[in-house]
């Protein structure tokens, strides 16, 4: 036998090389835009400034105030990370047009095992950014509401069932639902950063009245292993930034440069935040306190405790709670990607229509909601086990960005990835060792379990391709003899179809019946052969005598005795069955075409035939 060649298609990087106009895409109008790509896959991003300047600040709180003076020089060395992100993932789109991110990337510069650690921990940061943003939007909701804390999980499990039913009409739909909460939110951030620069000191106070604060006492020193957990708590906010990358070919074409913009458009609005909050926390010198987000602090120093503080509040909910679509957008194409490469089910790689990846998009609702259920809708169970596998993601796709820049001899693109491998790698390192006992033991044992699980999936499929004879020419068809058997019961018009069904696909037809020793069973057996002689089909019919009350065993024994017999004939199994008019009289059938057809699919090599006769 010879081998196929593979097909091979022409790439074209961004600015390489001629290319060639794009065939008009008839889905056009269920694929995105940038600003539409910036509403359905930036929503995690853009939620992060809620919790990445208190992540940084709740650190440095251990150094006291002079601690806290660092607040602004550590957001700017994470915008700097931010930057060489950006101008990252911008090539990685260009170089990956059909997504997967730093899975794509891996598989090409680093090998397939490293691709799989990729594949696994952007998985595993999917399935736990749904489940943290869904649980972060309803806590900021019971705590302006106390009295609904006792329903958050059930509230949980309803804001998963919403965002699901939005994605499961395509993403386009998800992107024009959400687009409205995003621009209130950025803009309220926005706003409320400009008014806090024009403020000599705060407005108000009122939201930490009260409160203890967390500040430590008597710290006169900050040593550089407390500056580096600030950095990487901080770098928290970075999460989602690689999502427009994993799912490029969402985007309308030219999707490489849709994306693009919108990945640009991403690092800007999301930098100026970080920065304008940073700056924010230093001009009011701010100081974290118990059960007050320092979100909500600064609303409140640059507003006053007013309508706005709350507007400021609500949208920081709202869009906490939908933050969980950037992973409805990314994980699906993430796994028609490991479905291609054989690595998960090959359902995962079908498309419904409005180009869903349904089977995606409802096995990741189902696995959060398991998360959700495990938690009790808790955040603080889950936000350790959240961010360390989108710093793996991180530092694999900087460091095969650094090998692909390389090779094409762009010596410059080389270093600026290699400097975010490095700081992605420390912040990946800095925070599981810090989470280790909060939790973070789960990831260190979940990733390579799932690295196991996909392996044992492509083996599966590499076997079955083995048997199958995938990539190889087959032998030319030939015509073999062919017997076809009609189990049977009784004499109807199903009986009659069925035969006449028989005859038209076989060189021989037979008809067989099974008779179980009882008496009523053998009277009925011998009242159906005086029938059949009677009526005098031209079709032999078969008794297969069976001690056990068993329709399968004694059709499949008799298969296998067929099958040993005669070697190069065909065997079929025509199983008929009555089809009821209405659904609900299905559950009047005894079922025994199904059981049949079971037992000679699993047993035999026999091929099975359900013949419905419609009622």
């Amino acid at each position: 036998m010879s081998t196929l060649p593979a097909p091979t298609a022409p790439t074209a990087e961004n600015g390489a090389g001629p290319t060639t106009a794009e065939p008009p895409d008839p889905d056009a109008r269920h694929r995105l835009t940038a600003v539409t790509g910036l509403a359905a896959l930036s929503l995690d991003a853009m939620a992060s400034v809620a919790y990445g300047p208190e992540a940084i600040v709740l650190v440095l709180a251990a150094a006291g105030a002079h601690g806290l003076g660092f607040t602004l020089p550590v957001t700017l060395a994470i915008a700097g990370l931010l930057a060489v992100l950006v101008a990252s993932y911008r090539q990685v789109v260009a170089a990956f047009p059909d997504g997967g991110g730093s899975y794509a990337v891996a598989r090409t510069h680093l090998g397939r095992r490293t691709s799989l650690v990729a594949a696994a921990s952007l998985v595993l940061d999917y399935v736990l950014n749904v489940a943290v943003a869904v649980t972060a939007g309803v806590a900021a909701l019971t705590s302006a509401f106390p009295g609904l804390y006792g329903d958050r999980l059930w509230i949980c499990l309803g804001v998963l069932a919403l965002i699901t039913a939005i994605n499961l009409r395509g993403i386009v739909d998800s992107a024009r639902a959400f687009i409205v909460p995003t621009a209130v939110f950025v803009g309220a951030i926005l706003v409320m950063i400009t008014v806090g620069l024009f403020r000599d000191a705060p407005v108000s106070t009122a939201a930490s009245a009260g409160h203890a604060s967390v500040l430590a006492d008597n710290a006169t020193s900050v040593g550089a292993l407390l500056l580096l957990k600030a950095f990487a708590s901080g770098c928290s906010a970075l999460t989602g930034i690689e999502a427009i990358a994993n799912a490029v070919p969402s985007f309308r074409a030219p999707a490489v440069r849709r994306a693009q913009r919108a990945e640009v458009a991403l690092g800007a609005l999301l930098g100026v935040m970080l920065i304008g909050l940073s700056v924010l926390i230093s001009r009011f010198g701010l100081q974290p306190v118990e059960g007050v987000t320092v979100l909500a602090q600064l609303a409140d120093a640059s507003f006053g405790h007013n309508t706005v503080f709350y507007v400021v509040q609500f949208a920081t909910m709202v869009l906490l709670a939908l933050s969980a679509n950037t992973s409805f957008g990314g994980l699906p194409v993430l796994l028609k990607l490991l479905a291609r490469d054989d690595y998960v089910p090959h359902v995962f790689g079908l498309k419904a229509d409005r180009q869903v990846h349904r089977h995606g998009v409802v096995w990741l609702a189902v696995v959060s909601a398991g998360l959700l259920v495990f938690s009790g809708g808790d955040t603080n169970t889950l936000v350790p086990l959240f961010a360390i596998g989108v710093f793996v993601g991180f530092t694999l796709a900087q460091t095969g960005m650094v090998l692909h820049g390389r090779a094409a001899r762009q010596w410059g693109k080389a270093l600026l990835n290699g400097v975010g491998a490095l700081l992605t790698g420390v912040a990946a390192v800095v925070v599981t060792a810090t989470k280790f006992h909060d939790g973070a033991w789960l990831i260190v044992i979940a990733l390579p379990l799932l690295v196991a699980l996909f392996e044992l999936v492509h083996r599966a499929y590499g076997r079955i391709a083995d048997r199958l004879g995938v990539g190889r020419i087959p032998e030319p068809p030939h015509r073999a003899r062919s017997l076809v058997l009609v189990p049977v019961s009784s004499l109807t018009r199903v009986t009659s179809k069925a035969l006449t069904a028989a005859v038209s696909l076989g060189d021989e037809v037979r008809a067989v019946t099974v008779c179980h020793p009882d008496p009523e069973d053998r009277a009925h057996a011998d009242a159906l052969a005086r029938d059949w002689a009677l009526w005098n089909p031209g079709v032999a019919l078969v008794r297969l005598p069976s001690e056990r009350r068993s329709l399968g065993r004694p059709i499949t024994a008799y298969v296998r005795h067929l099958a040993k017999a005669y070697p190069d004939t065909q065997i079929t199994v025509l199983i008929p069955e009555a089809e009821p008019e209405r659904l609900w009289q299905r559950l009047l059938q005894n079922q025994r075409g199904a059981v049949v057809a079971h037992a000679v699919r699993r047993d035999t090599d026999a091929v099975v035939c359900r013949l419905r006769f419609r009622c």
